[in-house]
C-alpha cells in the first residue's frame, strides 16, 4: 500500500494498557501495538496505577509499532496523546510523581463529590446529573482532607495524558478538554471558578495547576532528546495536545458538527452529542463549551454497564454455545448473535434493566442494580442474550429521549468500540432509537483521534475539523427499520417504567449489602 506523508504517532493511554499506532496523512493505519499495565486495588472501591508502568508500556509499544511498520522513524512528524479522564497524577517540586496515580474509576471521593454537589453553586449548572467521584476535583479534595501532608507536598496535579506529554517534552500544560468537563473550568465565564473552589475547601488550589491551557491539536512542545532516545524516534518532533479518550474519539468518528453524536461503545457506553446550543438538561452532563471544537458544546450521557453485561452473560451462562462454537470453529459471540437473531423483537416478553453497576445517566443512581423480568419456562439463553442487547439499546435511547424532550435532537450517531462487531446489536440500536448509525472504516476512534490531533499540530490541516474530514471515512450506514421501531416503543415504555417501579426495592437491597 502507498501511504501519504507525513506520518504521525497516535498514543491512547487506556485503563488496561497503552496503545500506539502510526497513521498517514489520510488517516490510514500503518501499524499498531498494545502493552498492558496493572491496576492495584489497595482498598474496596479504590483503584491505582503506577505512572512508571505507563512510561515503560509506552516505550515498549512504540518500539514494537515501529518495527511492525517498517518505515523510517525519521519520517514521523508528530505525536498526539489521549488518556483516561481524571486519572490523578501528583508531582513534587522536582516534577517527580508522588506515589501511585488515582485511577478515574476510584470512588474513594464519593463523600467529597456529594458535598460539592450539595453546595448547589451556579458552577454546577453543567453537572445537573450530579457530581461524580470519578472526577478530578473531588479526588483532589479527598487528598487534601485525608492526606494533608501529601497535598501540601504536591507541586502539580495533572491528568494522565498531560503527564505523558510532560515526559515527552518537559513542558507543563493542561488540556482544555479535560479541565472543562471534569475540573469545572469554563472558557466563556472567566476560566477557573476561584470562588467555587474556595467554597468547597480548595482555596488557592489553582496554584497547583500547570499555567498553560491548550486546545486539542495545539503544540505542547518538542520531543526531548531523552524521550526520543527511549522511544526510538527523532528528537524535536511536534507533540500535540490531546485530551480525554472518549472526547478525542469524537474526532476519530468525525463528530465535529451539530446534530451528530459519538457513541463510544465498549464495556460501557458513552454518548457525546455536539451542539451549538447552550442548553442545560437535568440528567445529562454539560454543555461543556469549547472543550473540543471552539464555538461548539459537548453534552455527555453514559451507561456504566453495556458490553460488560454481554461478556458477563457469555462467560457465565452460555457453555452450550461455547461448545458449539468450538465444534464449528466459530466465535462464541457469533454463535450467540446467530441464535439471538432468531428471537423476535422484545425477546418474547423479557425486559432487562442494564444497571449492573448502577445508572450514570439520566438518573445518576448508583444504588440500583440490574434486573431481568418477564421470564417463563419457554425462555432460553438466546432470549436473555437478545434481551440484554435490547436493554442496553433502551438505556441509550433513554438518554437520547431525555435530550429530545428538551428540544435537542440527535440526527445521526457515529459508533466505535466492541458493539460494531455485532450487526444484530447495531440494528437493534438503530431500530430502538430510529436514528441512522454510521460505522467508520477504522473503528478504533480514540487512537485515530490522537493521530488527528498530531496531524493538526504539524499544520498539514488548518484545524481539527479539516483534519477529521480528511482522516475519517465512513464504511457503512445502518438504517433504522420503522416497523421495528414501532414495535420497540412498547418495550421501551416498559423499560423506562421499570426503574421507577423497582427503585425503592433496589435501594433497600443496596443498603443491606453495604451494612
Amino acid at each position: 500500500m502507498k501511504y501519504e506523508k507525513p506520518y504521525v504517532l497516535g498514543i491512547d493511554a487506556g485503563t488496561g494498557g497503552m496503545r500506539v499506532g502510526i497513521f498517514d496523512a489520510k488517516g490510514v493505519p500503518v501499524s499498531f501495538s498494545t502493552k498492558e499495565y496493572a491496576t492495584k486495588y489497595p482498598e474496596p472501591g479504590w483503584a491505582e496505577q503506577d505512572p512508571k508502568e505507563w512510561w515503560e508500556a509506552l516505550v515498549e509499544a512504540t518500539h514494537t509499532t515501529l518495527q511492525k511498520s517498517k518505515i523510517n522513524p525519521e519520517e514521523i512528524a508528530a505525536v498526539g496523546v489521549d488518556g483516561t479522564s481524571s486519572t490523578t497524577v501528583l508531582l513534587n517540586n522536582d516534577l517527580q510523581t508522588i506515589g501511585s496515580a488515582i485511577l478515574w474509576m476510584d470512588n474513594r471521593s464519593a463523600p467529597q463529590a456529594r458535598k460539592i454537589f450539595d453546595t448547589k453553586d451556579p458552577v454546577l449548572n453543567r453537572s445537573q446529573a450530579g457530581v461524580s467521584a470519578e472526577w478530578m476535583i473531588p479526588k483532589i479534595l479527598w487528598i487534601k482532607e485525608n492526606r494533608p501532608t501529601i497535598y501540601k507536598k504536591t507541586q502539580l496535579f495533572m491528568e494522565q495524558a498531560d503527564w505523558i506529554n510532560l515526559r515527552l517534552t518537559g513542558e507543563e500544560a493542561l488540556s482544555i478538554n479535560h479541565i472543562t468537563h471534569r475540573w469545572f473550568y469554563n472558557n466563556r465565564k472567566g476560566g477557573w471558578p476561584y470562588d467555587f473552589y474556595s467554597k468547597i475547601g480548595l482555596e488557592n488550589v489553582t496554584e497547583k495547576f500547570p499555567k498553560r491551557i491548550l486546545k486539542p491539536g495545539e503544540v505542547v512542545g518538542r520531543l526531548s532528546r531523552n524521550a526520543a532516545q527511549a522511544l526510538g524516534l527523532k528528537p524535536n518532533i511536534i507533540v500535540a495536545e490531546g485530551g480525554c479518550d472518549a472526547y478525542i474519539g469524537m474526532l476519530g468518528l468525525n463528530v465535529t458538527k451539530p446534530g451528530r453524536a459519538a457513541l463510544i461503545a465498549g464495556s460501557s457506553h458513552v454518548l457525546l452529542p455536539i451542539t451549538d446550543k447552550d442548553v442545560y438538561i437535568k440528567g445529562i452532563f454539560g454543555p461543556h463549551p469549547d472543550c473540543l471544537i471552539p464555538g461548539l458544546n459537548v453534552l455527555e450521557g453514559g451507561q456504566v454497564s453495556s458490553g460488560s453485561i454481554i461478556k458477563w452473560f457469555k462467560d457465565n451462562f452460555s457453555k452450550k454455545e461455547e461448545m458449539e462454537a468450538l465444534e464449528r470453529g466459530a466465535s462464541h459471540y457469533d454463535v450467540l448473535n446467530e441464535k439471538a437473531s432468531m428471537i423476535p423483537i422484545g425477546s418474547e416478553g423479557l425486559i432487562v434493566l442494564d444497571y449492573w453497576q448502577g445508572n450514570r445517566n439520566p438518573y445518576t443512581d448508583y444504588l440500583v442494580q440490574g434486573a431481568i423480568w418477564g421470564l417463563t419456562l419457554k425462555h432460553k439463553p438466546a432470549h436473555i442474550f437478545r434481551a440484554i442487547m435490547e436493554g442496553v439499546a433502551f438505556g441509550t435511547e433513554n438518554i437520547l429521549r431525555t435530550l429530545s424532550e428538551n428540544k435537542l435532537n440527535v440526527e445521526s450517531i457515529y459508533i466505535s468500540g466492541g458493539t460494531v462487531k455485532s450487526d444484530l446489536w447495531l440494528q437493534i440500536h438503530a431500530d430502538v432509537s430510529n436514528i441512522p448509525f454510521y460505522i467508520t472504516e477504522f473503528t478504533e476512534s480514540t487512537i485515530l483521534g490522537s493521530a488527528i490531533c498530531a496531524m493538526t499540530g504539524t499544520g498539514t490541516y488548518r484545524n481539527l475539523v479539516e483534519a477529521s474530514n480528511n482522516m475519517v471515512r465512513i464504511q457503512r450506514k445502518i438504517e433504522p427499520v420503522i416497523e421495528n421501531h414501532e414495535k420497540y416503543e412498547f418495550y421501551f415504555d416498559k423499560y423506562r417504567r421499570t426503574y421507577f417501579a423497582l427503585k425503592e426495592l433496589m435501594h433497600e437491597m443496596s443498603e443491606r449489602r453495604t451494612h
